[in-house]
């Protein structure tokens, strides 16, 4: 999963990024509600978690202006405020949920669960082929009851297989979704990653990641 963490507060975005991350989602930041726009509009994500008051323009203008061009990314607001008009404002201008400075972390991790769960192409915590299971909650791979050792990158790899089964997915369209958007497009660390993956798991699920010469790769059902 993809998550766009817009907060200017450097120290709480670097906060916010590095635990995001160490649950193993992808994860980009921005600094300003301008920036964020941006971003947002160049780039798919899963989840934008939003700060409200940011210089330049604010996490409302920003999201009303995503909503405006057709951009449906679930929004979660950050906020210091938590009177009652300042909530209705937000979902006003779009917004899936709301939270409070200061918060827990495990639960702006659940809330993002819980939007992303409402999202038209999520196909809700557990993914499964076959034997294998996928929990996104606990980030725990199994086939048959075992455990499977991934690392975050492998993870969020089968991950993004898993969601798009059949389909033929480019080598740009992973480095989108589960890389950020630093990434670069002349490495082989998909190659390198993909390989790994396929190493831990049994060969009756290796081999159905297949190679699509000329177009990317295709995991089969």
């Amino acid at each position: 999963m993809k998550i766009l963490v817009v907060e200017d507060e450097q120290k709480l975005n670097a906060a916010i990024v590095q635990g995001l991350r160490s649950r193993g989602y992808t994860v980009d930041a921005a600094f300003d509600g301008a920036e964020g726009e941006r971003i947002a509009r160049e780039h798919s994500y899963d989840c934008i978690v939003l700060d409200v008051m940011m210089p330049i323009m604010d996490g409302f203008l920003m999201c009303k202006k995503l909503r405006a061009v057709g951009v449906q990314t679930p929004v979660l607001f950050l906020t210091a405020k938590s009177d009652v008009h300042e909530k209705v404002s937000g979902f006003n201008v779009g917004a899936d949920d709301y939270m409070v400075k200061p918060f827990s972390f495990d639960e702006l991790v659940a809330r993002i669960r819980a939007i992303t769960r409402r999202a038209p192409t999520v196909q809700g915590d557990v993914l499964t082929l076959n034997a294998l299971s996928l929990d996104t909650r606990s980030q725990i791979v199994t086939i048959n009851g075992k455990v499977i050792d991934l690392t975050l990158r492998e993870y969020a790899l089968l991950e993004y297989f898993l969601r798009n089964q059949d389909a033929v997915v480019t080598r740009e369209d992973i480095l989108s979704h589960v890389w950020d958007r630093f990434f670069d497009s002349l490495s082989n660390v998909v190659d390198v990653h993909l390989k790994n993956l396929r190493k831990k798991l049994p060969k009756e699920y290796a081999k159905r990641i297949q190679t699509v010469w000329g177009k990317g790769y295709r995991l089969i059902s």
